[in-house]
């Protein structure tokens, strides 16, 4: 049964590389991409990763640079509109990711095919996704009760929501919310690889007691109540991008479930303040829907 599942979802993904293949010269919508694996948007990205290596924007970069070093290869089409048909703003910028790919400067790369008659070596070639690394996790599938909490929302990159979080403590303090069972909980709206940073969407959240109906400056939520892929991840924030792509990617074609068009949470199972970053524990949990 894994099997078969996993060989769906493989076909589902090589269905949105066949998408992105055929229209490399239009700008695709991930509504677009995603739908054609047949996959919700909020999570398609991950699943990618998770599966191919790659982040859906480096697949496409590196599919239209393939082109584009073909092109300058056997075409005569200048080296300018080389790089407008490849999707970049100007030749300086096309220029630059070029060299970080083949090495050396489009020009060169045209001169030297022309004196082999055919495409020079390639002096340097960067693996995909060189920053997704391997992640094995222990994942289970448990049903999270619905929980009260209050937020702090955060706008801008994940990395800079330390300000949400203070004011969220800041704010509960004096209203006595604090408690022994308090459970400290991220909202990630947003994929870092595909929303701009400075639009990324955070909640920073405490659970809290029922009797608290929030105030203007401290509005409560409820969450939870429903399936989700849970794994706990050991080490900094950063291993949470490939623990999530691993998951959503590696994982979820044997669970037997589809993902949820629903935020991921985090729980904070340690205080960063008081624990290294390499004993740092967090407990994902990603949405499934119900058994298939």
């Amino acid at each position: 049964m894994s099997e078969v599942t996993r060989k769906d979802w493989q076909r589902r993904v090589l269905a949105a590389m066949r998408l992105m293949e055929a229209r490399l010269d239009e700008e695709l919508a991930l509504s677009d991409i995603a739908g054609a694996a047949h996959f919700s948007p909020y999570h398609f990205h991950r699943i990618f990763v998770g599966m191919t290596g790659e982040t859906v924007g480096a697949y496409l970069r590196r599919l239209r640079l393939e082109r584009a070093a073909q092109r300058l290869c056997y075409g005569d089409q200048p080296v300018t509109t080389v790089a407008l048909e490849a999707g970049f703003e100007s030749p300086e910028a096309f220029a630059r990711a070029f060299r970080a790919v083949y090495g050396v400067s489009p020009s060169a790369w045209r001169q030297a095919s022309r004196e082999r008659k055919g495409p020079p070596e390639t002096p340097k070639h960067l693996p995909p996704a060189k920053e997704f690394v391997i992640m094995e996790l222990d994942v289970v599938i448990k049903t999270l009760p619905l929980m009260k909490v209050a937020c702090v929302r955060h706008v801008g990159p994940y990395d800079q929501c330390e300000p949400a979080w203070a004011s969220l403590c800041a704010k509960a303090g004096p209203l006595g919310l604090f408690g022994p069972d308090t459970k400290f909980i991220g909202i990630g709206h947003d994929d870092p690889q595909i929303t701009p940073p400075e639009k990324i969407r955070y909640d920073a959240c405490m659970t809290v007691p029922d009797s608290f109906a929030g105030t203007p400056d401290l509005p409560v939520a409820s969450i939870g109540g429903r399936d989700y892929a849970s794994a706990v991840v050991k080490g900094p924030y950063t291993n949470l991008a490939p623990a999530y792509a691993w998951l959503c990617g590696v994982w979820g074609p044997d669970c037997g479930r589809e993902f949820a068009m629903e935020p991921s949470m985090e729980i904070y199972l340690n205080d960063p303040k008081t624990t290294p970053p390499d004993q740092l524990l967090t407990e994902i949990l990603v949405p499934v829907g119900p058994a298939r």
